[in-house]
């Protein structure tokens, strides 16, 4: 929830730039810029960056790009993305409990197939979100009815299962507005997967739990999550099957992936050749559903430690070394494309931002239609040069920024 509505963005840079405890000249120096240009944007004299430069202040600030960015125009409106027409019906399921065991729930075979056909729906689609928008509230509401129905090792599985539900949902809910729904839904997979006592069901629900950590700021907090899980699992990954295997590794990336966002470099690529390390020991061709970790998505995830280490060149470099169309999952190429454009925007090559933003939306216009880093490129471009505003604009209307 936002808690200062009212402010412009230079003020609200100011309360958490104070926050903080730094001065205007120590922020200027993390991000490459003098005092008096933070003083500008505290006092609204320049209008606020763009979104390179929002990153940085962020990571210097240690805050979310949300939070400073806010609720201030309809600018900041476009670039937080619309909400989609299912989340009420998926907000209304995961609000509501069961509360007596009377109706005979479905048998936890049949739960668990039309949870793998969700996955599998999930990473097929195009319209992905849409699609688990008319799956979840049924799967929602029957995982929860069967965790409170079942008893003994039936209801464990029953919670390892609703664990997995909600961390599907949890997929659904990212970018949405509706960051007090997302925050229930991961500690509720938590609680589930502890109660389960099946590690990958753990495994599972912590790795969705380190990214809500990670994408509100507190980096500290999910670094810590994911490392506790590890040492928690690490005993049994000498003789782990392939699934446990891959959310082992997965957890390793999201370390990865939380130390790059915080600037830590060595340690973001250690956990990056560590991530590596467990790819290499899974099956060829095996892809794990719910992180989408295997082998072929390593150097996707190197893309994205370069980005968010701001490392624009080598995450080029990086994107050129592996083929995006051997990705199986189609959100999770847009996504990856997604990075790849960030990566070209960071070095300042228009052209290439906007042909990959296009692969992606070609990809799944569902994954850029409410990714806030897409948008803010794509509503940047529009005003840029001659040789990319047409596809920018282009692009813009497909995603409905404009009209």
């Amino acid at each position: 929830m936002n808690s200062m509505p009212e402010l412009s963005f230079g003020q609200r840079l100011k309360v958490y730039r104070e926050r903080s405890g730094k001065t205007r000249a120590v922020l200027g120096g993390l991000v490459g810029r003098s005092a008096e240009w933070v003083k500008a944007v505290e006092t609204d004299r320049i209008l606020p960056p763009r979104v390179h430069m929002l990153d940085r202040i962020a990571r210097a600030l240690k805050v979310d790009v949300s939070a400073l960015v806010g609720e201030l125009s309809d600018r900041s409106a476009a670039v937080n993305g619309p909400e989609h027409p299912a989340l009420a019906s998926v907000r209304d399921a995961v609000n509501r409990f069961p509360l007596s065991g009377d109706l005979p729930p479905d048998s936890l075979g049949r739960l668990r197939d039309r949870l793998s056909a969700a996955w599998r729906a999930r990473h097929q689609a195009s319209d992905h979100r849409t699609v688990l928008g008319a799956l979840l509230p049924d799967l929602v509401r029957d995982a929860q009815a069967a965790a409170l129905t079942y008893e003994g090792a039936d209801r464990r599985r029953a919670q390892a299962l609703l664990a997995e539900v909600l961390g599907l949902a949890q997929m659904f809910l990212a970018y949405q507005p509706a960051a007090e729904l997302l925050w229930r839904v991961a500690d509720r997979a938590m609680v589930a997967a502890q109660e389960s006592g099946d590690p990958e069901a753990l495994a599972g629900a912590g790795w969705f739990l380190c990214q809500v950590h990670r994408d509100a700021g507190d980096w500290d907090t999910a670094i810590a999550v994911t490392l506790d899980i590890l040492s928690t699992l690490e005993a049994r990954t000498a003789d782990a099957n392939a699934n446990l295997l891959a959310l082992w590794g997965a957890l390793h990336f999201e370390a990865a992936y939380t130390a790059a966002r915080a600037g830590e470099e060595g340690r973001a690529w250690r956990y990056w050749d560590r991530a590596d390390e467990v790819a290499q020991r899974l099956p060829q061709g095996f892809y794990q559903p719910q992180t989408s970790f295997s082998r072929v998505v390593m150097g996707a995830h190197a893309v994205t430690v370069a980005v968010e280490l701001q490392k624009s060149g080598e995450a080029v470099r990086q994107a050129r070394r592996h083929e995006a169309a051997a990705i199986p999952s189609r959100p999770r190429r847009a996504r990856h494309l997604i990075e790849v454009a960030r990566a070209h925007y960071g070095k300042d090559d228009k052209e290439a931002a906007v042909a990959t933003l296009r692969q992606a939306y070609e990809s799944a216009p569902e994954t850029i239609r409410f990714n806030g880093y897409a948008r803010q490129i794509t509503l940047d471009l529009i005003d840029g040069p001659r040789a990319t505003r047409d596809g920018a604009r282009d692009l813009a209307l497909k995603v409905g920024l404009i009209s």
